[in-house]
């Protein structure tokens, strides 16, 4: 009986195999890239979800939601070494919530014995929270507040997130609370926080609206408007996130109403809807069925 060899593959074959392979991996990668950013997403409304539940827990503790702080330049207030609150409270809402999202050693100021001390293990102290899986994980940058701390540098830990709005209509206002009685839009009709948009050439370095960080007072770090439509996350030598929402999501950002529930955005919304769910009380009726 006659026994044959099989050929070994020829050079086409071989470069057969090889598109094919290629072609699958070209299927594969969109697909593997799609599923992470849903992954991303929903981790970020996960984020949202809880921040904003820190917000009821801060009204239902105190009476009222966290303020924005006082001015870009303010750090955490301490009185006789326990954190302020209210209106007394210099730095904004991302520092007063820290004792609802087990960020209470923070918000204590750790171990320090002295109030400078206190404030920079808060300002320095990073919370995975305030992060949106889709753009990085945790980040701290040096900033040197001028005249503060002898001019010596300090730790800021950043944050993704913002509240409404720059413009003091919203349910987040500079230097005074607001009670949930005071929106009278509803808050199921009324934007609380959401991604906000950077310009990711300068990620992880001091830039205008990504420097003092979370814990800092009424900044562009914490605050966006909602006068203007939200745009995506960019890239250039110039320019910072225009005191815009938005964010490294493929065509949408995530945003928290004052009722504490979350949802997606398309950045096709009407800029007048948009600047009508910022606002807590201008009487307007909003539709956010198609976007």
């Amino acid at each position: 009986m006659v026994r044959h060899r099989r050929a070994a593959f020829t050079l086409i074959e071989l470069l057969v195999v090889i598109a094919i392979i290629g072609t699958l991996i070209a299927l594969l990668v969109p697909a593997v890239q799609k599923v992470r950013e849903a992954a991303n997403r929903a981790q970020c409304q996960n984020n949202l979800k809880q921040l904003a539940l820190a917000f009821h827990t801060h009204h239902s503790a105190l009476g009222y939601f966290p303020t924005g702080g006082w001015e870009w330049w303010s750090t955490p207030t301490y009185i006789n070494g326990v954190p302020a609150v209210g209106a007394q409270q210099q730095a904004g809402w991302g520092f007063q919530i820290l004792p609802y999202i087990e960020g209470q050693a923070a918000w204590r100021g750790g171990q320090a014995t002295n109030d400078d001390d206190r404030v920079r293990v808060a300002m320095g102290s990073s919370n995975p929270l305030f992060f949106c899986p889709s753009r990085r994980s945790a980040q701290v940058v040096t900033f040197q507040f001028p005249g503060f701390f002898n001019n010596r540098p300090i730790d800021c830990a950043l944050g993704d997130y913002a509240a409404s709005n720059w413009e003091m209509t919203g349910v987040v206002q500079q230097y005074l609370p607001n009670r949930i009685a005071d929106v009278t839009d509803g808050t199921s009709n009324t934007l609380l926080l959401g991604d906000r948009r950077l310009n990711l050439y300068f990620l992880g370095r001091v830039q205008t609206d990504d420097d003092t960080g979370y814990a800092s007072g009424w900044d562009q770090d914490i605050m966006r408007r909602s006068d203007n439509t939200p745009l995506p996350d960019y890239s250039a030598p110039t320019g910072n996130g225009d005191l815009r929402f938005g964010s490294s999501h493929t065509g949408v950002i995530n945003i928290a109403l004052a009722d504490g529930s979350v949802r997606t955005l398309a950045y096709t919304v009407d800029r007048t809807t948009f600047k009508y769910l910022g606002s807590k009380a201008d009487g307007q009726p909003i539709d956010l069925s198609g976007y």
